[in-house]
Formats: C-alpha cells, structure tokens, sequence
C-alpha cells in the first residue's frame, strides 16, 4: 500500500505519538501538518490564530495538508481538519483516513498530563473538559464521515499501531482479491 494514511482525531488522541510509531513500523516517513505549518510560517498555531483569526489558520492548514502529501507518508493532522469540506474530501480521495478515537475523559487526561498542548488557543474559552465534550460533539460526526477505519486510541500506542497494522492487511488482502469494502 502506498497510499498515505492521515490520522484524524481531536487533540489529545494520539495523532502524533501514534503517527510515530506507525511510520516507524511501516518504515514511512511522518509528518504532522501542524508542526510543518508552523515550520513553514515560522508562527504557533496561537500566533497564526491572532493574526488571521481561526478562518486564516484554516486556509493556512489546507495548505500544509496539500504541501505534506505524498506516498508512502503517514501524515497526523490537526483536530480541525476535518471542519473544511474540501479537507476530508481530499483526504477521502488521496490516502486512508483513520480516526483515532477516544472518550472525553481519556483526552483530558492527556491533555492535563501534556501542557505542551495548551500552547494551541482555546476553542470555546471555557474549562478544558467542557470544551473537550463540546469540540468532540461537534467533530465525531465529521471524523467519521471522513475516516475509513475507526480505531479505539485508549489502548498503548503499540496497540493502537497493531490495530492499524490489522485494518491495513485486512485492507490489503480484500485489495488483492478483487474485492474492496
């Protein structure tokens, strides 16, 4: 499979440190289109969001999503992606969209234990584990919609990966014998 895989999901659900691991395992490079954005414009995100408001930051993520694409890349996205149409039909039609999903609780709990995370502006301005339920209310139907494969991103990266790992043969063998699902 050469496709590229986009992981999505809302913060705090393993993009990142899955998407390592999963690159590593399948011997493909990883990027992660908020760190390239960031690299790119040589802004955080928090500052990007100040000077063109959450509208520019989109327009900006879109094309950080365009410029990462390749074969072969496992690529995690940002917890927003998905609200652009265009983005999650891109994703649709250029790779595998894999949702790594995970309950309120769970992503608070890594987004307490990582506060390298609150560098992002707040969404809603209120308490994190409000505005955790609210985000994921408004998005788990548009991961959904968008991903191919739903994961369960509770268990250890390493499991995470295995499952992945599983979805993508099964994938691969249903390829092989004509009949895709």
């Amino acid at each position: 499979m050469t496709q590229p895989l986009f992981l999505v999901g809302p913060r705090g659900c393993g993009k990142s440190t899955t998407g390592l691991a999963l690159a590593k395992a399948l011997g493909y490079p990883f990027v992660d289109t908020d760190h390239w954005l960031q690299s790119h414009v040589q802004m955080t995100v928090a500052e990007i969001v100040e000077r063109e408001g959450w509208e520019g930051f989109r327009a900006q993520e879109t094309t950080a999503l365009e410029a990462v694409t390749a074969p072969s890349t496992v690529i995690a996205t940002g917890g927003g992606i998905i609200l652009t149409e265009y983005n999650r039909h891109y994703m649709r039609s250029h790779g595998m969209v894999i949702y790594l999903c995970a309950p309120v609780s769970v992503l608070v709990n890594r987004l307490e234990a990582a506060p390298e995370e609150g560098l992002r502006p707040t969404l809603t301005g209120k308490p994190l584990t409000e505005e955790v339920q609210e985000v994921l209310e408004q998005r788990d139907v548009l991961y959904r919609e968008t991903a191919h494969y739903i994961v369960d991103a509770t268990n250890e990266p390493s499991q995470v990966v295995a499952d992945i790992l599983e979805r993508l043969s099964q994938a691969a063998s249903r390829l092989q014998g004509g009949v895709y699902t």
